[in-house]
Formats: structure tokens, sequence, C-alpha cells
């Protein structure tokens, strides 16, 4: 097994990719269609589809575990959402969007079995404990076939620091609405927060602090992989990024 100093700087090294990488499905031209043809326009396929691995539930258990927006914008795209769709149905339909990207995109690239075998060690040990769109991710079927499941197997471990860094975030005392107008200025009222919050100089203290306890807590999910199993990882995801950077205009390397 690999060390927990190296477990760190495959951590460091590998989350922005990852999260670059598992977020190029959400807005892509194929997502919109086929969300299009589900009656849902790119925003609120991206909701319901996402949210929808929780179930058929409330809107403040959507913004819950999604975290960075108001709950207002929660509310008001996924009920009218899943009023034309189940959303356990658009689960499946946005997860199998990002099959088929994977299919797409990454056939071609090697390594990719050995990537899936890695990253199924890490995900298969966490402990689900407080990591709702993670564990939701994982309860659905993975594709058999090596690009679609690889692609599959980022998205989740996009959706394993994601979560695990909503929930530092407020460990460390900091409002997601205030990380989010820190890290994405311009997005801000988009997310529903108008002009947005006051940020002080603690507040980016606290999302440093936020940013570095993430990377701790993921450490021991990583310590499970032998040393060819975090190269396979480490490879994979470097693959991955330089086919999918800068696919998606809504995200950038944050933890998301």
């Amino acid at each position: 097994m690999v060390n927990s100093t190296m477990s760190l700087e495959l951590v460091e090294v590998s989350s922005p990719q990852i999260n670059v990488a598992g977020a190029a499905f959400y807005f892509h031209p194929d997502t919109l269609a086929r969300g299009k043809a589900l009656g849902l326009d790119g925003f609120r396929f991206y909701f319901l589809g996402r949210g929808g691995v929780l179930g058929d539930v409330e809107a403040t258990v959507i913004a819950s575990a999604f975290g960075y927006f108001h709950q207002d914008v929660v509310g008001k795209i996924w009920d009218s959402a899943r009023e034309k769709l189940a959303p356990r149905d658009a689960a499946t339909e946005y997860l199998e969007c990002a099959a088929a990207l994977g299919r797409k995109s990454l056939a071609e690239i090697d390594g990719l079995d050995a990537f899936n075998e890695a990253a199924e060690t890490v995900t298969s040990a966490v402990d689900v404990s407080s990591l709702a769109l993670f564990a939701g991710v994982i309860g659905h079927p993975l594709p058999e076939d090596t690009a679609g499941r690889a692609y599959r197997n980022l998205v989740a471990l996009r959706e394993l620091r994601g979560s695990m860094h909503l929930l530092a975030i407020v460990a460390s005392g900091l409002a997601p609405s205030v990380a989010h107008a820190i890290r994405r200025p311009n997005d801000v009222a988009a997310f529903g927060w108008g002009d947005g919050p006051e940020v002080v100089d603690s507040d980016r203290a606290s999302l440093a602090k936020a940013d570095r306890l993430t990377d701790e807590l993921m450490v021991p999910m990583f310590d499970v992989l032998s040393a060819d199993q975090a190269e396979a990882l480490r490879f994979g995801a470097q693959r991955m990024f330089d086919v999918f950077e800068d696919a998606n205009r809504f995200q950038n390397r944050t933890d998301r």
C-alpha cells in the first residue's frame, strides 16, 4: 500500500484534474440534447439528473447536498423539473450521458482498465456517511464497457471530493455562499445570491483551511491503493483531464 505522504501527493495532483474532467458532461452538447428530448433545459437536467440520485425528495434536501446554490433557486428549478420527469429516471439518463461521453471521447486512451480497478478500490472502501451525492452516484450500476465505466468512475470520484469539500467548508466555520463568492465571484448572481455576501480576509483564511482539510480527509481513502494502483489512478486522471480540459464553461478547478 502507499503511505499517507504519497496519498496526499496523489490527492493534491489528481483532485483538480478529476474536478474539471468529471464535470465535462454536465453541459456538453450531447447532454443538453438528451435533456431537451426529455423536456428539460440544461440547468433543469443538471439539477434533476445530478440530484435525482437522492430520489424524489424535497428541494431542501437537494439544497443541502448541492450547498452552493441559494435555496430559492434550488426550489424553483428542482420542483419545476420534477414535474416533467421522475428524479430517479433523470438520474439514470444523466449518468448514461456521462457514460456515453466516455465512450465517445476516451476509447483510444490506454490504461483505463487499470484506472477503473484503482478508482473502484477507492470508492468501494469509502464510508459514505455525510457524502450524499457520492453515495447516490455509486448506488447506480456501472457500465460494462471500459471507457464508459472509466468516465462514470471519474464522476464518482468528483462527487466524493465535492461532498467532502462541502463538509470541510461547514466544519471550517464558513458559509457555502461565502465560499462560493470567493471562488466564483462572477457566478454569484447566477447561483441566486444577488450581489453576494461580504467577504473578509478571515473568510479567505477559512476557505484555505477547508481546502487543506479536504485534502487531509481524502488521504485515508487513497491509502487503500497499492503503488501500482495509485500510479494508474494518477495516469488515468491526467489523460482524461487532457481530453476534457475547458470542456465546461460553468466549471473551474475547484471542489464543486
